[in-house]
């Protein structure tokens, strides 16, 4: 006998506690998300203590000011999961605020912890339990790390003959501790990749507001150095060099213009301003509007100059050739035209500026079952597969030497995704290298309110 107990009975306890202190070590080490890990720990104790019948690891909320369950056993979690105990209210209010392991060995010690739960929360908890019982005894030990303080881990019995003892209490608050270490590194994991994505974020702010002055000055310079130049009289320009120098200047503008124009589109789209006006669309109807358009200062293209819009494509086709190719009978789509236009326009105008010898550009329809998919094909210097995943991130732009002076911001492609996905469609690109280009979107057929399973 050792303090009234037999050895092999003492023994037999600290064995099982001790294998189930290894368990949850071992998943302490495992790449386990802290949802996971936490119901390892509430799987280990049914196995190790005979007499929990039902627990939980119940986790204060700051920001709500009650606590509520993350992992249980016995009970509905999913039912459990609408508890929300304020603070000092039931045992695990009082075990919380005294920071110390509790026992409560019979039934009156858990009904006058008890006396002080709403009456919200008893039906909740009889709901998830499937009974109006109250446990004939308890055990509850904080959940802690240092002067962090996450919850408590409460173990209850329903059965009166089997009750929960004192000498099971230092082993509850070793679990218990063993979770707070858990909460503890995922707390620091949390802090460390906030910590990072901040300086990432940071880092990508400089390098962006870099490339967009680098950017934006380019133009800039062109205007400046236009505009000084025709200022000096003493040169003696003649009328075709002016007009020249001015359209230069003017070509300049509207790149510059094109670049705020994605800035502001982007700005909307990130504070989720998009502002969507679905009506019935004749997609080719659309297509041929903006083939035919000049070149707006949006896209970082030129705008009809002297000679109209017609004077201004013919200029825009000499190197390329734009075709238009939809079926007779291609449905109806019920999207935002302003915006779809705007997704074309961004599409045409990296087909533009990604084949600089020109060649042919078609904008095509095709009709599936449940959409319809848009591509724009050009015959350009086509993308590295290693350039075709970030294509749609923002600011990223494809660097080869024969694109090194094109103008823009990178926000074209991941505005057109944006406007397309905000439709509910879906944006992606196929590409070779010296080939050329396709970039495909897809819009449904119905509108969301029209949808059937």
């Amino acid at each position: 006998m050792l303090w009234g107990f037999p050895v092999d009975r003492v023994v037999e306890r600290q064995t099982g506690e001790l294998e189930a202190l290894t368990e949850v070590a071992k998943a302490l080490v495992a790449p386990l998300e802290l949802p996971e890990l936490l119901e390892a720990v509430m799987r280990t104790i049914t196995r190790v203590l005979e007499q929990a019948e039902i627990g939980a690891i119940m986790l204060w909320e700051p920001a709500a000011g009650v606590f509520r369950p993350a992992a249980a056993f016995g009970y509905d979690l999913d039912v459990l999961k609408t508890i929300g105990l304020r603070a000092g209210e039931s045992i695990t209010g009082k075990v919380f605020d005294e920071g110390r392991a509790r026992l409560l060995s019979a039934p009156e010690d858990v009904s006058r912890a008890m006396d002080d739960m709403r009456p919200f929360n008893r039906q909740v908890m009889a709901r998830s339990l499937g009974s109006q019982a109250l446990p004939q005894s308890a055990v509850a030990a904080p959940i802690s790390a240092g002067s962090q303080r996450f919850g408590v881990l409460i173990l209850e019995s329903l059965d009166g003959a089997r009750q929960f003892t004192e000498e099971r209490l230092p082993f509850v608050q070793t679990l218990a501790d063993l979770v707070a270490i858990a909460m503890e590194r995922e707390r620091l994991e949390v802090r460390a990749d906030a910590v990072r994505e901040a300086h990432q974020a940071e880092r990508m702010r400089s390098e962006v507001m870099a490339a967009l002055s680098h950017e934006l000055r380019m133009p800039l310079a062109t205007i400046k150095g236009y505009a000084t130049a025709l200022l000096m009289d003493e040169l003696g320009w003649d009328e075709a060099k002016r007009q020249e120098f001015l359209r230069l200047i003017e070509e300049a503008c509207d790149d510059m213009e094109g670049m705020i124009h994605d800035i502001l589109d982007s700005s909307l789209i990130e504070v989720e301003q998009l502002g969507l006006e679905l009506e019935p669309v004749r997609l080719p109807h659309l297509a041929r509007e903006v083939a035919a358009e000049p070149f707006l200062p949006r896209n970082g293209i030129r705008r009809a100059g002297p000679g109209g819009p017609a004077a201004e494509m013919q200029r825009r086709s000499q190197p390329h050739h734009l075709v238009v190719d939809f079926a007779a009978d291609f449905p109806i789509v019920h999207a935002d035209p302003r915006w779809i236009k705007q997704v074309l326009r961004n599409i045409l105008d990296n087909a533009v500026k990604y084949s600089p010898e020109g060649g042919l550009i078609v904008i095509h329809g095709e009709t599936r079952l449940s959409d319809v998919v848009i591509s724009v094909a050009d015959q350009g210097i086509g993308i590295s597969s290693e350039d075709l995943i970030p294509l749609f991130e923002k600011y990223f732009r494809v660097r080869s030497v024969s694109t090194l002076h094109v103008p823009g911001t990178g926000l074209g492609l991941p505005i057109a995704r944006a406007i397309v996905e905000a439709h509910g469609g879906r944006i992606w690109v196929e590409s070779k290298v010296g080939e050329g280009t396709t970039i495909f979107f897809s819009l449904p057929r119905q509108r969301p309110d029209e949808e059937r399973p």
